[in-house]
Order: structure tokens, then C-alpha cells, then sequence
């Protein structure tokens, strides 16, 4: 009489998990998507500062700090010759000379003085400002600031001109504060595809979410006939 075999290891009922029904109820998410936090979004009714965008002038601002260390290194290398009993530059010598003869209230004198003195209110008015015209800034909605480019901002205006019906071609040049369109229409009487402009663009101009909505200029003519 054969004796009853052993089932084999492979052929072992494997052990089964009970999900709790009220774990199910949830997204299956990992550890990191359970910790990720959103951006928090501003309350309704908050309006958020939204300035203009700041650049950063890395390269003018090296190229600046170059010449500052150049000139000053070479002029504390002229005077600590001077002092160790050596002839000076002769470019320092003949500048010497040159203002010793010229007065305060020589005409040269007084525009290179007036030439520095621009070139340092410029350099102060770089400082002072913020740069980057061709960025728009958008309505701020949450703790990220957003901006949209002068040039996109344009093409999206011009997509919806093309869609007025009437409109032939049309060019819209996007500036901080007004925008500036002028369409030619083929057919239609210009009134109307003014007036239909102005409806597009004006709702064009709202979607695109600026936090300075600029003015809307019109300009509607006949094309150029030919012969």
C-alpha cells in the first residue's frame, strides 16, 4: 500500500493578504507623493505684489568690476613706483601736464567731467532698475511668481486678430502699458471689424492674466491697391 506523499514545496498554497476595506477607500500613493506639498495658493480676494522681474546683468556687471581692478591695479602700481624713487608712467605725466595748463573752466575739462558723469548716472540707473522689459509679470494666484514674454504675448494677440473675420493680415507690437494693432481688412466695413477687434482683443488681453492689463490702440485700413 502506498504511503500518502507530502505536498512539494512548489505546489504550497501561498499565504494571502487582507486588504482593509477602508485603506481602499484612498489613492495609492507612495511615501514621497503623500509628503509632497503643494503651492499654496492666495486667498480669493488677495492680490499679491507682482513686480517686474529683476535681471541679473552678470555680464555687464564683470565686464565693470574688469576694468575698476585693471585701472585702479594700475594706478597703485604707478604710485608705489613713484614712492620707491622710480619714474612715473609717462601716461600719468603727460596727463599731469595736460591739467596743469587747462583750468577748471576749460571746455574740455568740463565735458570730459560731464562725460563721467553721465556714464555714472547710467551705471546708476542700471542699479536702480529692474531690467528685463521683454517679460511681462502675471497676476499672481499663489506663492510662485510668473511671468510671460513681451513676443509670445504678441503672437497669441495676432492669433486671435486673424480669427475676426474680415481681417486680411494684422501686426500687433506689444508694449509694458498700450498695445498697438494694426490690421488690414479686405472686405467688411471697417467700423465692424473694428468694433470685432476690439471685442477679441479686449478679451484676448484678459486671458492672458497680466497684473498690469495694458490699452488696446486699434488701427484698421484698406490694403494697398495694386497698378
Amino acid at each position: 500500500m502506498s504511503q500518502p506523499q507530502e505536498p512539494d514545496d512548489s505546489t504550497r498554497r501561498l499565504p494571502v493578504i487582507e486588504q482593509d476595506p477602508a485603506a481602499g477607500r484612498g489613492l495609492d500613493q507612495s511615501a514621497s507623493a503623500a509628503d509632497y506639498d503643494p503651492v499654496p495658493v492666495l486667498a480669493q480676494g488677495e492680490a499679491g505684489r507682482a513686480g517686474r522681474f529683476w535681471s541679473m546683468r552678470r555680464v555687464p556687471a564683470g565686464l565693470l568690476a574688469l576694468v575698476v581692478l585693471a585701472a585702479a591695479g594700475l594706478l597703485l602700481y604707478d604710485i608705489a613706483a613713484v614712492r620707491a624713487h622710480r619714474p612715473a608712467m609717462h601716461w600719468r605725466v603727460r596727463l599731469a601736464g595736460w591739467l596743469a595748463h587747462h583750468p577748471v573752466d576749460d571746455v574740455a575739462v568740463l565735458a570730459g567731467a560731464g562725460a563721467v558723469a553721465l556714464i555714472g548716472i547710467w551705471l546708476i540707473v542700471l542699479a536702480a532698475t529692474p531690467g528685463l522689459r521683454g517679460v511681462l509679470p502675471m497676476r499672481r494666484v499663489s506663492a510662485v511668481r510668473a511671468g510671460l514674454d513681451r513676443t509670445a504675448a504678441a503672437l497669441v494677440l495676432r492669433d486671435r486678430a486673424m480669427e475676426v473675420s474680415g481681417v486680411q493680415s494684422a501686426r500687433v507690437r506689444m508694449r509694458r502699458s498700450k498695445v498697438v494693432v494694426r490690421a488690414l481688412s479686405h472686405f467688411r466695413e471697417l467700423d465692424d471689424v473694428r468694433a470685432d477687434l476690439d471685442a477679441a482683443l479686449d478679451a484676448g488681453i484678459r486671458d492672458l492674466g497680466l497684473a498690469r492689463p495694458p490699452g488696446l490702440a486699434v488701427h484698421v485700413s484698406r490694403p494697398a491697391r495694386k497698378g
